[in-house]
């Protein structure tokens, strides 16, 4: 190679080191930026759950219609994954996350003056398309700052901060009724949107450098992701935490009617063991990232949170059945809480490891890992509620399934016991 061709491919590398040095050295600050744009999507769908009685009677809808305003938003959030994903591979991370939380702040601003539930409902599928940004470009920038140990750890840590969203988004709704109206709730939501979309632009650097993006339109996005479906591994580790994320779906679709109707708790009681449960996955999330990662593989620690995920599901079939006789809430709790902490081994990991082969396409694989979910999740979760709200068999049942299948996914796609150390955390 000419000299100069060496200098100029030096100077890329340097550039490269440098941009992702400079990201990295602001350590806890990038840290909370992140937290905070994987977190929005949960309050946007979280705090604005105790208004819907409210909504449905000042907008003079059915239960029914005002619903659709949920469904809008988390198909916005899947639907706009696809779209952003390639996006920010092709013109890096910063200009399509600063695009996508402006038109964020803008719809929900018109949501809190919809005067009509089908606006309302128009504008909450725009606001969940545009907060979809903060998903999938915040699992990239991961991706583009840390690799294997590092990369796993940075997942737990932002598990912390997204996992108190939902717990904390009701409460903090609950709240702002007391003082105001539902169009209250989108004020708020407005104002965070703005502050981290200023937060964003202010302290969050580039991470992808120019020589590492990928020019095309819609057709090349299209073959970069059908070339990452293509790869065995990388698909086996999107479904197995697509269908893990489907038993958490279904507890969240079932355990009102199954804590409340089924067993009698009161709604005090049901949202103290939501929060029990919140944070289980929480605190299971950090025992993997501070104790787990770098001391067992990725794969094995992995493994070991689905294998607590089967037997958490087969007890509460084996419980919801009959099979162990008339059982009270305690033990079903109790198996609830097991399969939800089991959760924080599952998801850091599976995310680590499929990201961990696509330096190459980081933001289209990112959207392909949430998509997936989400899909796999909305699929799964009408299912627990097919034999009505008066038994907890259904919500038992889908979770066993989707447990047995996301470990057979491991197995059978990933083949764990043929990776090499450095892709599975293991020192070389």
């Amino acid at each position: 190679m000419p000299e100069s061709g060496q200098k100029a491919t030096r100077g890329h590398i340097t550039e490269t080191t440098q941009v992702v040095t400079a990201a990295r050295r602001t350590g806890l600050l990038v840290t909370l930026v992140l937290g905070g744009l994987t977190a929005l999507p949960p309050l946007s769908m979280d705090m604005y759950l105790p208004a819907l009685p409210e909504v449905t009677g000042a907008l003079r809808a059915p239960a029914a219609t005002v619903q659709l305003t949920l469904t809008a938003c988390l198909a916005g959030m899947a639907l706009g994954q696809l779209v952003v994903g390639p996006m920010s591979d092709k013109w890096g991370r910063r200009r399509p996350l600063l695009t996508g939380m402006a038109v964020y702040v803008l719809a929900t601003a018109v949501c809190a003056l919809a005067p009509t539930a089908e606006l309302l409902i128009g504008f909450r599928l725009l606001q969940g398309l545009a907060g979809a940004a903060g998903i999938v470009i915040a699992r990239a920038v991961v991706r583009d700052l840390y690799d294997g140990v590092e990369m796993a750890r940075f997942f737990s840590t932002l598990m912390l901060i997204s996992g108190v969203a939902p717990i904390i988004a009701p409460l903090i709704g609950g709240q702002i009724l007391r003082l105001t109206d539902w169009r209250g709730v989108f004020h708020v939501l407005t104002a965070i949107g703005l502050l981290l979309t200023l937060v964003v632009w202010r302290f969050l650097h580039e991470t992808l450098p120019p020589e590492r993006r990928h020019e095309g339109g819609v057709g090349q996005a299209l073959r970069t992701m059908r070339g990452l479906l293509a790869d065995r591994v990388f698909t086996g580790y999107m479904l197995t935490g697509g269908l893990a994320f489907a038993a958490l779906f279904a507890y969240i679709s079932a355990s009102p009617f199954v804590v409340q109707d089924l067993y009698g708790a009161s709604p005090q009681t049901f949202s103290l063991l939501f929060g029990l449960n919140s944070i289980g996955l929480v605190a299971v999330g950090q025992i993997n990232g501070k104790l787990l990662v770098g001391r067992v593989s990725l794969d094995k620690a992995l493994g070991c949170g689905l294998g607590i995920l089967l037997l958490a599901a087969v007890a509460l079939t084996l419980m919801t059945t009959g099979v162990l006789g008339e059982v009270g809430l305690a033990p079903v709790a109790a198996g609830l809480f097991v399969l939800m902490s089991a959760m924080g081994l599952a998801m850091p990991n599976t995310n680590a490891q499929a990201l961990m082969r696509t330096p190459h396409a980081a933001g289209s694989a990112s959207a392909l890992l949430g998509t997936s979910s989400f899909l796999i999740g909305a699929v799964a979760s009408p299912l627990v509620g097919i034999a009505g709200e008066h038994t907890a068999v259904p919500m038992a049942i889908v979770q066993l399934g989707c447990a047995v299948l996301a470990l057979a996914c491991f197995l059978g796609l990933c083949r764990p016991w043929r990776t090499t150390g450095n892709r599975t955390g293991e020192p070389a």
